[in-house]
């Protein structure tokens, strides 16, 4: 079973094969295995087992398709910062574990700082995301203060 998103280990002596079907794969997931196979300069059937094995550490996380919020019906994102009134392992735990279910939640980032998470959301409007921040993060006892930063627009990086 591959490890949770936030497990920080070490993996083992990648060595220059596994980076280059890292770094293909993370430019386009798609790549069909022979495609793949070609770029990084091995067989097929090795290229497929040496993805396998990435995936099945954990070096590997998963493969998804970037879709258009608003074709979702959810054209608003916003960067939501929350500040924790408790900072006990269990409280912070269980905070993660909630806010990754919320609806519209994204991604949730623990950061270093003033704040202590950054909640990626996504919402119909204006009013969805202000019932979002009311419903599910105001009345969080363990929530002491939230700050919303709407996107204005999103572009993703090469790295």
């Amino acid at each position: 079973m591959p490890p949770e998103p936030n497990d920080v280990r070490p993996y083992p002596a990648l060595d220059e094969v596994d980076r280059a079907i890292l770094s293909e794969l993370a430019a386009d997931g798609r790549l069909p295995n022979n495609a793949l196979a070609e770029r990084v300069g091995v067989a097929p059937s090795t290229c497929l087992t040496r993805t396998r094995a990435l995936r099945e550490r954990g070096a590997i996380r998963g493969f998804h398709a970037e879709v258009d919020p608003a074709a979702l019906g959810l054209p608003l994102q916003a960067l939501v910062s929350v500040r924790l009134t408790a900072h006990e392992r269990a409280a912070v735990d269980a905070f993660r574990a909630r806010s990754v279910r919320l609806p519209g939640v994204v991604s949730v980032f623990h950061v270093a700082g003033a704040e202590d998470y950054v909640l990626h959301v996504r919402a119909a409007s204006g009013d969805a995301l202000r019932d979002f921040v009311l419903d599910h993060l105001a009345v969080d006892p363990v929530v002491q203060h939230t700050q919303t930063s709407l996107i204005f627009e999103q572009a993703r990086g090469m790295g």
